[in-house]
């Protein structure tokens, strides 16, 4: 039975687990030595952080560095044990999601067929794609087999980690499809989340879900044309995103607020109000002047 003043372990664990999957990306570890803290159990917390851990880093497509190459980690390349494989290089490796250090590589077989030939093709197309449109952006594409359906991953990640600013962002998204005779459907899922805590504790995840049918004639021309869908599909993503944000902004600036503000007889520069305050958004290190 549990006390009345405190809690039982499986209470602690329970509450434990909860906090630590609503970790925003890239702060889980602090998150968990925060909750080291308060609860004054740095055992119990590391060995939950252990298994959450592994769950954030495949769903925030977190990236690692090994053999001077970037992997991205992913439910797609998880073989299992926290084993991962890079499908570029061939081999696959151990990953501590507590500490954050990989070990134990070893060659991991692929077999050369037509399928590994369209996804390096593939693989190739997207990362001069993310390369040039991304300032820190990664991507895989991964083959998996369904039965006898060849079914292929793509996964884009950028992010951008800026603690010492009070924010947090990344941008992710992934995208399937089966290559049939002249044809393959698309889906991709988006997924944007900030983090902003300065003066406040504000989250914001946006996501979406496209769909298309592609031609396919062979490899470098789908490459191309699954490419040039991509990019289409993120630019409307972003600009839908940049009108939210402004019309968010016009409204609470514009209407909201001014409703609330006391009557002092004193001209107020909307305007100028607005333009600040897109500036201090821009540039994080400048203070908007009273």
């Amino acid at each position: 039975m549990c006390a009345r003043q405190e809690l039982c372990e499986a209470e602690k664990v329970s509450l434990i687990c909860s906090l630590l999957r609503q970790s925003p990306p890239g702060e889980f570890g602090q998150v968990v030595r925060d909750l080291s803290a308060l609860v004054q159990d740095d055992k119990l917390v590391r060995r939950e952080a252990a298994h959450v851990g592994a769950c954030h880093n495949k769903n925030n497509f977190t990236p690692i560095q090994i053999n001077r190459r970037t992997v991205l980690l992913t439910h797609y390349n998880d073989l299992g044990g926290n084993r991962f494989f890079d499908p570029q290089d061939k081999f696959s490796f151990e990953f501590d999601h507590l500490r954050g250090v990989t070990s134990k590589p070893q060659l991991h077989g692929v077999m050369l067929d037509e399928g590994e030939l369209w996804r390096e093709a593939l693989h190739k197309g997207l990362k001069a794609y993310v390369s040039c449109h991304f300032p820190v952006g990664n991507c895989c594409v991964f083959k998996k087999s369904l039965g006898k359906r060849q079914m292929f991953v793509a996964c884009i990640e950028a992010h951008q980690y800026q603690p010492s600013n009070h924010w947090n962002g990344l941008w992710k998204s992934d995208w399937t499809f089966a290559l049939t005779p002249f044809t393959a459907q698309v889906t991709g899922i988006f997924l944007l989340q900030i983090h902003y805590f300065k003066d406040a504790n504000l989250h914001v995840t946006v996501s979406k879900s496209v769909s298309e049918t592609l031609n396919v004639i062979d490899q470098s021309q789908f490459a191309t044309v699954f490419v040039k869908f991509v990019k289409a599909e993120d630019t409307k993503f972003h600009i839908a995103i940049l009108g939210n944000i402004q019309a968010l902004s016009e409204d609470i600036w514009g209407k909201s607020l001014r409703r609330k503000l006391p009557v002092t007889r004193t001209f107020m520069n909307w305007n100028k109000l607005l333009n600040d305050q897109h500036l201090n958004t821009n540039v994080s290190n400048t203070e908007v002047p009273p």
